[in-house]
């Protein structure tokens, strides 16, 4: 049995709160008799330990999150700017984050092959240099997608997106097919590296798609790729060291070499987000922060 321990804050027993925003319910509260009971199972059932599983979705700031998780089907690709990270604002910071960070992007450089230009052009898209990691509750969101490979939540959940979204039937079903998978791989990660780093995972915020810390890991890349950069012997992507370090052994055992060419390198850059579009705007990024001052 995996046996994980979280720090408990307060249990309260009280009714479901609902909270309408843009004609539909954002958070509804989750307990072992509601959303997620059939998730807690499948939980128990692969290892971890039955009552802090029980403790952990009884907690008062566990929800099954219906407007978050709406958003993936709001989000495209094309409504994406990623020229404003080329702008002469953000080019001024990123060189700035360079001087800042100088001799954690020189040793991960050294260590791991990778341009410390490229590491810095990534983390600017992904997070802003670090200022903007997301607001969303990564246990809610994860949870919530995994929650709906139970048929009586996935109808639940259809019912609050299909009034708020133009989406069909047959989108969300091989959406719900796709994802739940997904998250329930996630969410498994996720609770195994917050037990690792005695991290309270009711407390981590990131992006709507269940993406954390400076670089927007998801949890089974850090569990994959992750590095202590400043080796305090803690795996700590909220830290701008083993960001840095992360990122850029991502890139390595993606298959980044310093002599592999700019075909090859935008294959491994693609990896780490599979869009053209987003590998483009790290190309150019990197290039303006390779320019003289």
């Amino acid at each position: 049995m995996i046996n994980i321990k979280w720090k408990a804050t307060s249990y309260l027993l009280i009714l479901p709160v609902l909270i309408t925003i843009f004609g539909f319910t954002q958070m509804i509260r989750a307990d072992e008799d509601n959303y997620f009971k059939m998730l807690q199972e499948q939980l128990v059932a692969d290892g971890f330990d039955q009552n802090n599983i029980k403790d952990l979705y009884n907690h008062a700031r566990v929800s099954f999150d219906v407007r978050g998780v709406s958003l993936f089907f709001r989000h495209t690709e094309a409504k994406l700017n990623y020229d404003q990270f080329t702008s002469r604002k953000s080019i001024r910071k990123a060189r700035q984050y360079m001087d800042q960070y100088k001799t954690e992007l020189l040793d991960a450089e050294r260590r791991y092959g990778v341009d410390k230009e490229v590491i810095t052009a990534i983390i600017l898209v992904e997070t802003r240099l670090g200022t903007g990691i997301g607001r969303s509750s990564v246990l809610n969101v994860l949870s919530t997608i995994a929650a709906l490979s139970d048929p009586e939540v996935k109808e639940f959940f259809w019912e609050k997106v299909s009034k708020s979204h133009n989406v069909k039937r047959n989108r969300y079903d091989r959406w719900v097919d796709r994802k739940t998978k997904w998250a329930y791989a996630e969410l498994t990660a996720f609770l195994k590296y917050t037990h690792r780093e005695k991290i309270d995972p009711v407390q981590v915020r990131g992006s709507y798609a269940g993406a954390l810390g400076i670089a927007q890991f998801l949890p089974s890349s850090i569990m994959a790729y992750a590095k202590d950069g400043n080796t305090d012997g803690r795996v700590d992507l909220f830290t701008h060291a083993d960001a840095i370090a992360s990122v850029a052994n991502y890139l390595k055992c993606s298959g980044w070499r310093p002599d592999i060419d700019k075909k090859a390198k935008h294959k491994v850059i693609w990896y780490y987000n599979r869009s053209d579009y987003y590998v483009n705007a790290i190309f150019k990024i990197s290039e303006l922060l390779k320019e003289s001052v």
